[in-house]
């Protein structure tokens, strides 16, 4: 498996797998395949992707998907009443949470810096 490593500060931060590798990791986890980006035109440009939605709808889309607050938040790695607080829109998490809830739950968006 061609993996590349991205490390920063000396420590590995990221794995870069091809795309097939990728499909087949998420089919092992028991998830639904990505899609690849869009592009559109005739000059191959990929289109903006969606607005990512907001924080405070955290409880909806964990909710949507079954997950109960208390998973998610030890999935995440915080209490169950952060997350509270991050569902009702009274804290905006940082990176480290915001790249958690967007592998656990599955929105695109959420791991970039805002």
């Amino acid at each position: 498996m061609g993996i590349q490593v991205i490390s920063r500060d000396g420590q590995p931060e990221y794995a870069v797998v091809p795309w097939e590798h990728y499909q087949a990791l998420l089919k092992a986890a028991g998830q639904a395949p990505a899609t690849p980006p869009v592009t559109g035109g005739e000059s191959g440009e990929q289109q903006p992707p969606a607005p990512a939605p907001a924080f405070s709808e955290v409880g909806d889309i964990r909710r949507a998907k079954g997950i109960a607050a208390e998973q998610l938040a030890r999935n995440v790695g915080v209490s169950p009443a952060y997350l509270a607080m991050i569902e009702a829109g009274e804290r905006q998490p940082d990176a480290a949470i915001r790249r958690a809830l967007a592998w656990h739950l599955g929105v695109a968006g959420w791991s970039e810096v805002s």
